[in-house]
């Protein structure tokens, strides 16, 4: 029940710092979705996360830093206990084995995900070049929608290094699922992906 009302609370000082209105260029799918998108700031898996239904939302996890989320106080709890984070290790000397493997679990176990396959924040308007780890994950469960996202603004409102968000306007741009390929090679494959977000922005 607490959870429940600290989710409430998150998906509304989220809307009324950012907006988070969601923008489907495409219905959205039916089953387990992962949702990849650009990567700019703090408030991005706040804004997809709030940007889906209530149904979709409860069954949509985030993939995030354990050495930014796994922390003491209100941005563990919110991590752990609210967004059910899956949580990822990105430093090397602190991993023990496939720092992936969490997200494959979570995906084995039938829950919709949220990723940035730049794999970490940028400055920039549009993204960098993807990681492998998108392509790994679409290779392992090919029935999994793999839908692109686009934040719009976050860049401005809360970029990398800032503290305090401004409250700025966002939208988040879904496009349709991307459709597979046979025997696509990984960087064909990844371009293509990150193409897709560009072409919401």
């Amino acid at each position: 029940m607490i959870e429940r009302a600290a989710a409430a609370g998150l998906v509304g000082f989220t809307r009324l710092m950012v907006g988070a209105r969601a923008d489907w260029r495409a219905p959205p799918p039916a089953g387990q979705t992962l949702y990849f998108a650009n990567h700019s700031s703090h408030l991005d898996t706040l804004a997809i996360w709030s940007a889906l239904s209530a149904p979709v939302r409860a069954a949509t996890r985030p993939v995030a830093a354990r050495d930014y989320w796994d922390s003491p106080g209100l941005r563990g709890y919110l991590a752990q206990n609210v967004l059910r984070a899956v949580l990822i290790e990105r430093r090397r000397e602190a991993r023990d084995g496939d720092p992936l493997a969490p997200v494959f679990e979570a995906l084995a176990q039938g829950d919709s995900l949220i990723l940035f396959p730049e794999g970490t924040r940028t400055a920039e308007r549009l993204p960098q070049p993807f990681r492998g780890g998108l392509h790994r994950l679409a290779e392992t469960f090919p029935e999994l929608n793999l839908v692109p996202a686009y934040l719009d603004t976050l860049h401005r409102s809360m970029p990398k290094g800032s503290l305090i968000p401004l409250p700025l306007y966002c939208t988040v741009r879904f496009g349709a699922a991307l459709p597979r390929m046979s025997g696509e090679p990984r960087d064909a494959f990844l371009a293509r992906a990150r193409d897709a977000v560009v072409a919401l922005s």
